[in-house]
């Protein structure tokens, strides 16, 4: 993984960190529940966009690493894993 890409996980993932924390505290306060909603509503957008960010990465490297060197049922079954979990 580059260092920017390293860069940009751990700023994303310091912001989600504040989110869950936030919402602790929503919970705590008995916010009105669609507030709570609204808010796991944007954490889990904010993890979609880590997990899209690192799939990102592991294209452009270790996928694309492993279809160089003949490895394409490896790299194949990898993105198909990855796929089928984000479909979830």
């Amino acid at each position: 993984m580059n260092i920017e890409t390293k860069k940009q996980l751990q700023n994303r993932l310091k912001r989600i960190e504040g989110q869950i924390r936030g919402l602790q505290q929503l919970v705590d306060k008995d916010t009105y529940c669609i507030d709570v909603i609204t808010q796991t509503s944007a954490i889990k957008s904010a993890l979609s966009g880590v997990e899209d960010l690192l799939l990102e990465n592991h294209l452009d490297t270790c996928a694309s690493s492993q279809i160089k060197s003949g490895n394409i049922a490896k790299a194949k079954q990898e993105i198909l894993a990855v796929y089928r979990l984000k479909r979830k």
